[in-house]
């Protein structure tokens, strides 16, 4: 009891309700951070993979099936197999030139690295090569 008689004047007890309450509040707010940085780092990987197999199918001795390959084999071995689902490589006409074109749709990890599947697009372009 306090001096006055009345009760909840004071504010005994209440740094552990305290404690719980921003400390979870601060474990949610890291948790949400590090998922942010996993979805960037998942982005970039497919993107540079993407980046990597349209070079790789703009040479002038490979096919579009090698470029496609070549970037399935660096999303599987970066992230995992079930990012590597759709992968196209296609000829396209970029700003009237000749170029390839590698598209990939995959999943955007949103809770660890499960996610929305076919959430995340990429598409990266490479002026093609030719013997002449």
């Amino acid at each position: 009891m306090t001096s006055g008689g009345r009760r909840g004047d004071d504010d005994e007890g209440s740094s552990p309700v305290e404690f719980v309450l921003v400390g979870a509040l601060l474990t949610i707010l890291t948790l949400a951070i590090l998922q942010l940085g996993l979805s960037v780092y998942v982005r970039n990987v497919v993107h540079d993979a993407a980046v990597e197999g349209a070079y790789h199918a703009a040479l002038a001795d490979t096919s579009l099936a090698d470029g496609a390959e070549r970037t399935r084999q660096i999303i599987t071995r970066t992230v995992g197999a079930e990012y590597a689902n759709t992968i196209t490589a296609r000829e396209t006409g970029t700003l009237g030139l000749a170029a390839i074109e590698v598209h990939v749709v995959t999943t955007l990890p949103l809770v660890g690295l499960f996610g929305a599947p076919n959430a995340l697009e990429v598409v990266a372009h490479a002026p093609a090569e030719s013997f002449d």
